[in-house]
């Protein structure tokens, strides 16, 4: 999907003397185009797509980016800061929202060095005019929806020997009197007493401002005039850790895994819960993945798993925490195992903040086309089948419900309601997505977003199909059909490396060992109460939901590390799903051995029993003397 700039970030406003919310803090547009303003209001921006961050903004509550929070100055409780609501990202318009939220603070909770934002009337003005002062005055005349007196006193406030203030049109005999018939204009008041309108070669903010900063005497304060500005995370502008080297022409199942790690467990998580329409769509998307995923056995399982829970579970609200608890297999069951680290290798960039997680996003919704169109009978008994827009109908409800960029979803949004009808076969919604895939492209090309590294293109690129290209009367056209053939190809299992994939066997020694404790402790402390629990009462503890699933234990790990991971990886491939609960060959094994010796145990009981009876009837009499 496309993302705004510095994505993935929340931009986080607070008033001087107020507390930010996060301690990962860095550079922005935002910040350095309002670094005058620190005295008032200070600019914090938070990187939610880090792992060090996810607590942290979902303890906030944060949902979608950007996400603009603003905190009073001299809060003394924990508060999770003010909404401003709307997606416009223009840095006009949030300089304007920042205005306003200063402007509602009352002027006991307003930062001390906030200076007035409120017009000023005509006596206030006139009471001026004649009298010596330290310094200048300038009034911005202005309309009342004008916001450029406002930003020009804010831009101000770090300089001594000046001083503004605004006053609006409203006001016709000042007007009149002083000559000013445009706006907004300048009337600058002078130390010793004269006055007189400013000639402004352009009515804009930045004009103003810097010919009131060049003014005789005007001079920034004394940095020990000024607050200490926030600390910068020093880890701003870091390179990513390491480079992994990739093949282009290939998917990459670390970029996908990647993807439903950042899905499950990071973009899901800020909902608290899932009720009504989202679960709907939370359900029926599991169950696309179950279905079509190409992905390794213990990943499958995990998604087969979580599905056939949400499936058979009697609510219509689920705790996200619950949903979290089988997504990290908390019960430790055989098996269904998906990567909590992030490795991106095709959607890697060239700064941490770029590609990553949209461009992994693209490759799943791709890959499930394809699977859809490949292998059509995979959907069969799902209630998602003979729909040939069911992947591309499935993407368009996500988008809406969960994922991240508000305008993003708002594009896709318009995208699907403009042709997404004319979708009739499985071929064309792979098709469909590859064109409004390009579109987006072609959308963010020379955007701030863009990663350098990486610009966007319209793809496949003629290195990588050279088939699909074609020109015709010297004019570039795609040929859909080599399009169509190279898309089923790129995306199909068999043109995925599992290099940089990370698995069970990847855990050393201790770490299994710890989880084989964790288990039997468990196990006990359970085995006192074999009762399963009532549905109904499964939301209140976040590991009730899970009761129903059998414990299985991590044998100790002795060997090699080698061995270790030849144990795991061997159990991952050889679990099998019976009702629901992961049982692995040597578990049904020995229960076959044991069924067998106890049946030949009770045939023998039977049959010492039976020739002990037959001994019994027999009766001896004894001769009489």
């Amino acid at each position: 999907m496309g993302r705004p700039a510095q994505w993935p970030l929340r931009l986080l406003a607070l008033p001087a003397s107020g507390q930010i919310a996060g301690k990962y803090l860095f550079q922005s547009p935002l910040r350095l185009a309002t670094s005058e303003w620190e005295s008032a209001i200070r600019i914090g921006v938070l990187d939610c797509g880090a792992e060090v961050n996810y607590e942290v903004c979902k303890e906030y509550g944060i949902q979608y980016y950007p996400t603009f929070r603003y905190f009073r100055a001299f809060s003394t409780q924990f508060t999770t800061g003010e909404n401003q609501h709307g997606s416009d990202r223009e840095l006009q318009m949030v300089r304007q929202s920042m205005i306003d939220f200063l402007q509602n603070h009352s002027q006991e909770t307003k930062p001390p060095a906030c200076p007035p934002l409120e017009p000023i009337g005509p006596e206030d003005m006139f009471s001026l005019f004649g009298k010596h002062a330290q310094h200048y005055t300038a009034i911005i005349f202005e309309t009342a929806n004008s916001y450029v007196g406002r930003e020009v006193i804010l831009d101000l406030i770090q300089y001594e020997n000046i001083v503004v203030k605004r006053m609006l049109n409203s006001e016709t005999s000042v007007l009149k009197q002083l000559g000013i018939i445009s706006f907004p204009s300048s009337y600058l008041i002078y130390p010793n007493g004269s006055h007189g309108l400013i000639n402004i070669l352009k009515p804009l903010r930045s004009f103003f401002s810097s010919y009131l900063k060049s003014l005789p005497g005007v001079r920034r304060k004394l940095s020990s005039q000024l607050p200490v500005p926030i600390r910068q995370n020093k880890e701003e502008n870091t390179d990513p850790k390491e480079w992994r080297e990739y093949d282009k022409s290939k998917l990459y199942m670390a970029d996908l895994e990647s993807g439903l790690h950042y899905l499950l467990r990071v973009e899901l998580a800020t909902h608290r819960t899932l009720e009504g329409a989202a679960l709907k769509t939370f359900k029926d998307f599991v169950t696309l993945l179950a279905k079509l995923f190409p992905g390794r056995q213990p990943v499958i399982k995990l998604l087969e798993t979580l599905q056939m829970w949400l499936v058979s579970l009697p609510l219509d609200r689920i705790p996200y925490d619950a949903i979290l608890d089988l997504v990290n297999n908390r019960m430790r069951i055989s098996g269904p195992f998906l990567t909590s680290r992030i490795q991106w290798v095709g959607c890697q960039g060239s700064k941490p903040e770029l590609r990553g997680y949209p461009c992994s996003f693209w490759k799943l919704f791709h890959t499930l086309t394809v699977q859809a169109a490949v292998h059509p009978e995979a959907l069969h008994k799902t209630g998602l089948e003979e729909n040939p827009q069911v992947v591309l109908q499935m993407m368009q409800k996500y988008v809406k419900d969960f994922f991240g960029c508000r305008a993003c979803a708002q594009h896709f949004e318009e995208m699907a309601q403009d042709s997404l009808d004319s979708v009739k076969t499985l071929e064309e919604a792979v098709l469909w997505l590859w064109e409004k895939h390009n579109v987006v492209n072609a959308k963010l090309a020379g955007d701030l977003s863009e990663d350098p590294k990486y610009p966007k293109v319209q793809w496949p690129t003629p290195d990588v199909c050279p088939t699909c290209h074609e020109e015709i009367k010297g004019l570039h056209t795609w040929n859909k059909v080599q399009v169509l053939q190279f898309l089923k190809h790129h995306y199909d299992r068999d043109n995925i490396l599992y290099a940089y994939t990370e698995g069970r066997g990847d855990l050393n020694e201790k770490e299994l060992w710890e989880d084989r404790k964790n288990a039997l402790v468990k196990k006990q402390s359970r085995s006192h109460d074999n009762k399963i629990p009532d549905p109904e009462k499964l939301l209140d503890s976040k590991l009730g939901v899970l009761d129903r699933l059998t414990v299985q234990d991590i044998p100790k790990a002795r060997g090699s590390k080698a061995a270790v991971e030849s144990f795991a990886e061997k159990e991952m491939k050889q679990g099998v799903s019976f009702l629901g609960v992961g049982f692995s060959n040597v578990d049904m094994s020995l229960c076959v051995v044991l069924y067998v010796a106890s049946s030949l145990f009770l045939m023998v009981v039977f049959c010492f029993f039976r020739m002990r009876s037959k001994h019994w009837k027999v009766k001896h009499y004894r001769p009489y003397v």
